[in-house]
């Protein structure tokens, strides 16, 4: 069944400039599709067109009949004073209604006896029932935990709400609603590691269609199973997940230039044949004329294939200070809190020159603030943070603010920079601000590229310790490999806050998780980090292993009752050696998938269950060898 079918699809808000044009895309029921595309390239007006809040100029868009569609970004207005829970309340509002009228069936029932209201009644009750009608505060609450909306959060005004918070109470509204087709347009942007893996837990069993927008590689590669990109406005299709789109975006790009520049060759070839006819027509070999005539249209023909482009790596490089010294950073005693509620304490921790560090945790746990008294920004109540003598930080804070961002980006450089003006032009260039664009406004650039300028800034600053917060949010995915492609040249410390998992397990050599008050120090990536909780969590909710039971002391084994424990002796032989065989081999995965996170993230979790079964193997084999020596010894 076909949930959504667009044909066709143009729209242009400026004269002459469109950005869509003849998009087409068709969505079957129950698919998962990523909706890729540059900032600007027309993904937020298709859903707004699929949801009727903006009309398309050409083409046809149909919603297959009876399918109840939500979109993520399209927040309601409420009456004022709703409450949040009033506002998630409304996901019930069709359950609502049948309640009511089944209350007024049943006073009804009760002064007549008419079958019709019966039958009414029954196939009501049902249609309650089916909904999950009796249910509702349990699927609320389960939501409401899986998206970390607490109680106090949800007595609060909706209205008083940050645009993120509200976002969030927006999708945790549709999912309750159990919509058959699902739009998310940057759902993870406001959610924190662990709700956004619960959300992508709730897509696996989610029945319906959905449809993503999304700038976040691990939760593409997760829920999408199709990529559809949008260039110069027409659809390109890629059936798989995001690395498989990547890699054959690649392809495709290699196979595009490799038959541009075979067509380049054979021009040359032509023109060479063609300009040698032309000058034996002057000779007067008329014939020769009309051919090189027909050989220079079949050039034309050939000519109309453009050369394929993909845009440019960055070529700007951090300057980087050499450090000397044993620590880089020693955290002590560090404590913050804000009237009753403490972010953390009792903090210590010691950095050493050029690890890379990303500090996680739950939204509101204190992360930024931890920057803010590294950039002392904040105060801390107790404890200290000491930076060695050659430490110089480069910051990029989550939230950028210039002094006057009435400049343009020319003398806002010039005014920050020592550089001339073409010097200035240069390295704006590099973050691909050319033209006209270096005269605008600072105020006038989007989040993402105020990031970038800033980024630009920094690359002109002599640092040793990197510190970055949110590095890759609302940047679009060749944004956020610029980023990446400057931090991979950058040798120095590194401390960033970032939800981006794809980001984290690039670069990630340790993992601090701050959660509970107190800051989980980890060596490891985070792979390793994840396979290390996971096994945690196992070993937490795992029941006890009985004690294998002991011979009484009187009985004594009788001779030639060896050939059993023998047989068991050399069965956990097998067992174990098909373990270590196993632990080898997944060892040797590990290096052979280093640059595939997903697989890499099985590969560390199985290792850890290998690990641990080898270790009650090894258990099981030593107290097998030793009743076997004892009962040689008896006999």
């Amino acid at each position: 069944m076909i949930d959504i079918q667009i044909t066709g699809l143009v729209k242009e808000f400026e004269v002459g400039k469109r950005i869509l044009d003849g998009f087409s895309l068709q969505v079957e029921s129950g698919e998962r599709v990523g909706l890729l595309g540059k900032n600007g390239a027309g993904k937020t007006t298709v859903f707004r067109i699929l949801t009727g809040q903006v009309r398309e100029d050409e083409g046809t868009v149909s919603i297959a009949p009876g399918r109840r569609l939500g979109l993520i970004s399209q927040i309601p207005v409420y009456p004022e004073g709703y409450t949040v829970l009033d506002v998630l309340d409304t996901a019930f509002q069709r359950l609502h209604d049948m309640e009511r009228e089944l209350g007024e069936l049943a006073q009804q029932m009760g002064e007549s006896q008419d079958s019709a209201l019966m039958a009414r009644y029954d196939k009501l009750t049902a249609a309650f029932e089916a909904g999950g009608g009796y249910d509702t505060d349990t699927r609320l609450n389960k939501v409401c935990n899986g998206l970390s909306i607490s109680q106090d959060m949800r007595a609060q005004q909706f209205a008083d709400l940050s645009g993120g918070e509200k976002t969030r109470i927006n999708l945790a509204r549709l999912i309750l609603e159990d919509t058959d087709i699902l739009l998310l347009d940057e759902p993870t942007n406001h959610l924190d590691l662990n709700a956004t893996e619960w959300l992508e837990s709730y897509l696996e069993h989610f029945k319906g269609t959905v449809v993503a927008i999304s700038h976040d590689r691990w939760f593409l590669d997760k829920v999408v199973r199709r990529v559809v990109e949008i260039v110069d406005g027409k659809a390109e299709l890629y059936s798989g997940s995001y690395t498989f789109y990547a890699e054959e975006k690649e392809r495709r790009y290699q196979e595009r230039l490799k038959q541009y520049e075979k067509e380049q060759a054979k021009i040359a070839q032509l023109e060479e044949a063609a300009e040698n006819l032309r000058m034996w027509a002057f000779k007067g070999m008329d014939k020769t004329y009309k051919r090189a005539k027909s050989m220079e249209k079949r050039i034309e023909r050939i000519r109309t294939t453009d050369k394929p482009t993909k845009e440019k790596k960055l070529t700007a490089r951090f300057g980087e200070k050499e450090f000397y010294g044993d620590e880089a950073m020693v955290v002590t005693d560090l404590s913050k809190s804000f009237g009753n509620r403490t972010l953390f304490s009792g903090v210590n921790l010691e950095v050493a020159g050029g690890e890379r560090i990303a500090l996680l945790g739950d939204n509101g746990t204190g992360k930024s603030t931890f920057l803010k008294i590294l950039m002392e920004e904040e105060t801390p109540d107790t404890g200290s943070i000491y930076l060695g003598p050659t430490i110089r930080i480069g910051y990029l804070p989550q939230i950028i603010r210039f002094d006057r961002p009435d400049r343009n980006l020319v003398d806002t450089m010039l005014w920050a920079q020592n550089c001339s003006t073409q010097e200035a032009r240069d390295r704006l260039a590099v973050f691909r601000f050319r033209g006209e664009d270096v005269f605008k406004q600072v105020s006038a650039l989007s989040g993402g590229e105020q990031s970038r300028l800033r980024l630009c800034m920094l690359m002109d600053h002599r640092i040793n310790l990197l510190v970055l917060d949110e590095p890759t949010n609302h940047l679009d995915l060749d944004s956020r490999e610029w980023i990446e492609e400057a931090v991979s040249e950058y040798g120095g410390n590194l401390l960033f806050v970032s939800h981006d998992r794809y980001f984290i397990e690039k670069f990630a050599t340790r993992v601090w998780m701050l959660e509970d008050g107190h800051i989980t120090d980890f060596k490891g990536t985070y792979s390793e980090y994840r396979a290390y909780r996971e096994r945690q969590e196992q070993l937490k909710n795992a029941k006890p292993v009985p004690e294998p039971e002991q011979p009484k002391k009187e009985e004594k084994p009788r001779r030639g009752g060896t050939k059993e424990l023998e047989k068991q002796v050399r069965a956990a032989e097998r067992a174990v050696e098909k373990a270590e065989i196993r632990l080898d081999e997944l060892t040797q995965e590990a290096e052979e998938n280093a640059s595939d996170y997903l697989k890499l993230q099985d590969i560390y979790a199985e290792r850890e269950r290998t690990e641990d079964e080898l270790y009650h193997l090894y258990a099981a084999w030593e107290r097998l060898a030793a009743e076997l020596e004892e009962a040689k010894g008896a006999q």
